[in-house]
């Protein structure tokens, strides 16, 4: 099942790149190396802003999109691939098999995607007007709970009347503050439904063409080698498929804690497990296909003796 990306449906409480002057680039690296000296000065007020960068991390939402579309994608076409080599398929079944799971898992990813966003953002919607409305219609009772909410979380009571008071003044700010702070949720964004046909499509495609790794193989490698077996194809494949699930780890890793290597085998070792549960299952459930009786002859054949 596809998951919302709260990215997607929110919209910024500033523009960072048109607000704030400071080097976002900068003050990543900062903390990661843990200098305080280079953290205070990519704040300054003098740093250029980073645009590319700030514009860059409003992408969030695609990247998940397309990290766990491809990790699902691999995960699901190999696993597909590896518990019918355990079975003793045919590479003509295999390659039937993984195309037709890849692109109807795909679609049902894509528009899953895209309908759960959709009736996020509407939900977000739905609260942020109810917020605006009381805004408009009993000020004093929103300032009240904002008030309690700031002292629940440690503020004394006069600083939180004076910080919530002064938000108060503006209101279409506050209504905002008050979606974040109160309800936990995304300011919802003019561009939503857009958004949420743009994960729809990225996670589809990410699902579709990272699941067609592990299967390509069959068709690809019988072209180029096409001396191999059927046990050359799927070693071929192994390693073409840890190959794609490595390098996808370290995508991920280029947008969390820069750790290229550990992020990759991380992601292999899963693939891996995954495939052995397959293949092995799929081996257990052949040799016991092959023992039972029930697939002994042909289910016409047994239909018309028994008739």
């Amino acid at each position: 099942m596809a998951t919302t990306t709260s990215a997607t449906l929110a919209a910024p409480l500033l523009a960072p790149t048109e607000v704030l002057s400071r080097d976002l680039e900068a003050a990543r690296s900062a903390f990661q190396t843990n200098n305080a000296d280079a953290s205070r000065i990519a704040h300054q007020l003098n740093a250029p802003p980073s645009h590319a960068t700030e514009a860059h991390d409003q992408s969030g939402g695609s990247i998940k999109a397309i990290t766990f579309g491809g990790l699902d994608g691999i995960l699901t076409s190999f696993a597909i691939v590896a518990g019918a080599v355990g079975a003793h398929l045919s590479p003509v079944a295999i390659l039937a098999m993984g195309i037709s799971n890849v692109l109807a898992d795909a679609l049902s990813m894509g528009a899953g995607e895209y309908l759960s966003s959709r009736a996020y953002e509407s939900y977000v919607k739905k609260e942020h007007d109810r917020e605006r409305w009381e805004m408009d219609n009993y000020p004093e009772g929103e300032v009240k709970e904002m008030i309690e909410l700031f002292q629940h979380r440690g503020m004394s009571q006069p600083d939180a009347e004076v910080v919530i008071k002064t938000m108060a003044k503006y209101k279409s700010f506050f209504v905002d503050i008050m979606m974040r702070e109160e309800l936990s949720l995304p300011v919802p964004s003019d561009e939503g439904p857009i958004e949420s046909m743009r994960e729809g499509a990225v996670m589809f495609l990410s699902f579709a063409l990272f699941g067609m790794v592990p299967v390509g193989g069959f068709v690809v490698v019988p072209l180029l080698l096409p001396g191999l077996d059927e046990r050359g194809l799927f070693a071929v494949a192994c390693l073409v498929t840890a190959i794609a699930l490595f390098g996808l780890g370290a995508f991920k890793a280029t947008f969390h804690d820069k750790f290229y290597f550990r992020a990759g085998m991380e992601t292999m070792a899963l693939g891996g497990a995954c495939a052995a549960v397959a293949f092995f299952v799929g081996r257990a459930v052949a040799s016991w296909a092959g023992a039972s009786e029930l697939f002994a002859e042909p289910l016409l054949e047994r239909a018309i003796y028994h008739a």
